[in-house]
């Protein structure tokens, strides 16, 4: 690009900056001129609300003092009485929002005095008619006493709104000076702005020719590399698939070598015990004691024997089915952690390899539960639908916090990458102190990569 075109492409640019600086800066002065006129205007007419509430207070104490006056019923006290606890609350709000505005302290505590005054002359004829002094009383409401205080209550609550009402004029018509100086200002920063902004439209065309040729070169790039990505992550899931097989087909050698060989010798060894057992008289009995804690300890790593090949190859999966099995290890679960497993298992028709998967997903769940979650119940439902089976595991235990999980939670990527495997998806909903859920939905078909437990 020639030399003058970067020229005036420098120049055009920072001309369209300070044109927007100064849009926003006097956009910024305006609004914020105009709020604080809006502000005193909310200040105003609270002061005259307050007077308006003020005034109607005392004509409902009046209206109830008259009405008793004259009737000596006790049910105009009540209004009288409301109406007084108000005139109260009016003035302290008066007061406030006097003392923070303009208006004319003096006249306030005109108005104050003579309210007090009314309060008084009303609060007097009322005691009189209490003590059954007719006269007395009906002369107080016949002199004009009362009619003077309550006009000169008015006159002086007329001021303070005729003033709250010339201050609302000044407030108004800041604003609108406001806004005028706003839009005039804003008007002539645009048209300058606009003008920059075209020289800069200009200049930048040919840049944009220039680049879009390197912005095909670098989307070419980019596809290759996501080819790349693409064919690395397969690869990198088939590799996940492969090793979790190799590690079903490890567990189910394990297993069988437990139950052939390590079964065969316990099950010798408490023969034998059975037979010196038989053969021993009563002069031996400590012999016998130990003869039957060892039978005792043989039952034990028989039963521990039986608990490591079912962790390590669920012989009830395939003999029982996955409802079964489920049940089978959600109780076992109950036994060994002291919890409270609830379960909701409908019967599902799966292939092998799913059930199997679910089968890890619960038995994953489960063990994650008795070593972090310190959870009391568990609750593991597994429903039947036309075309998916929906698994969720939920404890009351701590929870956690999804944000900070280690990306090394192997037992959290294990799950999730049998899930997926099977064409699943799997979530986690968890949060402190409020429990975990681990949900999956699985497809009932199967899927092409899914694991299987063939070699068990």
């Amino acid at each position: 690009m020639p030399w003058s075109k970067l020229k005036k492409l420098a120049i055009s640019l920072p001309i369209a900056v300070a044109a927007t600086l100064t849009l926003v800066v006097i956009n910024e002065l305006g609004f914020r001129h105009s709020l604080e006129a809006l502000n005193q205007v909310e200040q105003t007419q609270s002061l005259r609300n307050s007077v308006t509430q003020l005034l109607q207070s005392m004509l409902d104490a009046e209206t109830g003092h008259r009405g008793y006056l004259l009737t000596g019923d006790e049910r105009y006290l009540e209004p009288y009485e409301q109406a007084i606890s108000t005139v109260n609350t009016n003035l302290d709000q008066l007061r406030t929002l006097v003392v923070n505005s303009n208006a004319d302290l003096s006249e306030f505590a005109q108005l104050s005095r003579q309210i007090s005054r009314k309060l008084s002359e009303m609060d007097l004829s009322l005691r009189l008619r209490r003590d059954g002094n007719e006269d007395a009383w009906k002369f107080v409401l016949s002199t004009d006493v009362g009619l003077e205080n309550m006009q000169a209550v008015r006159q002086h609550a007329k001021q303070i709104i005729a003033y709250s009402a010339t201050e609302m004029n000044k407030d108004q018509s800041k604003i609108r000076q406001s806004l005028l100086l706003s839009r005039l200002g804003i008007s002539a920063i645009s048209a300058i702005g606009l003008l920059a902004f075209y020289m800069y439209l200009r200049q930048t065309t040919a840049l944009q020719k220039a680049n879009e040729h390197q912005q095909a070169s670098l989307e070419a790039e980019r596809a290759r590399l996501e080819g790349l990505v693409r064919a690395r992550t397969e690869s990198l899931s088939e590799l996940a698939s492969h090793l979790q097989q190799v590690r079903e087909d490890e567990r189910g050698h394990l297993a069988r070598e437990l139950h052939d060989e390590l079964g065969a010798l316990l099950t010798a060894a408490k023969l034998d015990v059975a037979r010196l057992k038989s053969r021993m008289t009563a002069e031996g009995p400590e012999v016998a004691e130990r003869l039957k804690h060892l039978t005792e300890t043989l039952n034990g790593v028989i039963a521990l024997k039986r608990r490591i090949i079912e962790d390590l190859r669920p012989s009830s999966l395939s003999n029982l089915g996955l409802t079964a099995a489920l049940e089978i290890l959600t109780r076992e679960f109950a036994d060994r952690a002291s919890l409270d497993v609830q379960i909701n298992i409908e019967q599902v028709t799966l292939p092998e390899p799913t059930q199997l998967t679910v089968y890890r997903m619960v038995q994953e769940s489960l063990n994650n539960i008795v070593k972090y979650a310190g959870a009391k119940q568990v609750l593991v439902t597994v429903h039947n639908y036309p075309t998916h089976v929906a698994v969720q595991i939920r404890d009351d235990g701590g929870g956690f916090d999804l944000a900070s999980v280690r990306r090394s939670a192997h037992g959290l990527l294990g799950m999730r990458h049998r899930v997926e495997a099977a064409g699943g998806r799997l979530t986690v909903e968890s949060k402190l102190n409020e429990g975990t859920v681990v949900s999956a939905i699985i497809p009932v078909m199967p899927a092409a990569p899914a694991l299987t437990d063939a070699a068990i």
